[in-house]
């Protein structure tokens, strides 16, 4: 299978399907989940970045689990529009998935998603051992939620 165009998922998966969104780093992959209707983008986990056929078998054992359709993951471009080391690491990451079959996957253009979840936790005065914890899935919510918001407007 290859990635898919992010408007074409509605189209693509069952309607009572999820979709998970991805922030692979490289020491964690942060986890965001949507509700059924595809609205609302939720924290979920954060896995640890593990050999592929490992870190793959465990994103099965969830697209099974919680019924999910579809992987959005981010892609960390440069300011410029272009791939550096982290976006052609997780450009790789994709098409590796895309191969195991398991669920569509499409790519989201996450530049500064990262610096926005952190941003949002300073303010909330989160303490630096907290914001380590959490930032990875709260990326990943902010990645999976733009992704949701423009599928929303395709549908409308």
């Amino acid at each position: 299978m290859h990635i898919r165009n992010i408007t074409d998922i509605n189209n693509l998966i069952e309607a009572d399907q999820r979709i998970l969104g991805l922030d692979p780093g490289a020491k964690t992959i942060g986890l965001a989940i949507s509700d059924i209707r595809r609205i609302v983008a939720t924290p979920y986990n954060n896995l640890s970045r593990e050999k592929f056929s490992l870190t793959s078998k465990k994103l099965q054992e969830i697209v099974i689990e919680e019924n999910v359709g579809a992987l959005i993951i981010g892609l960390p471009l440069n300011m410029n529009g272009s791939f550096g080391p982290a976006a052609q690491s997780n450009k790789d990451f994709a098409d590796n998935l895309a191969q195991e079959n398991f669920a569509i996957i499409s790519l989201w253009d996450e530049r500064l998603s990262t610096v926005a979840v952190e941003k949002s936790m300073i303010q909330a005065d989160l303490s630096r051992k907290k914001r380590s914890r959490i930032v990875d899935k709260l990326a990943a919510t902010f990645i999976l939620q733009g992704a949701l918001d423009l599928m929303a407007n395709e549908r409308n």
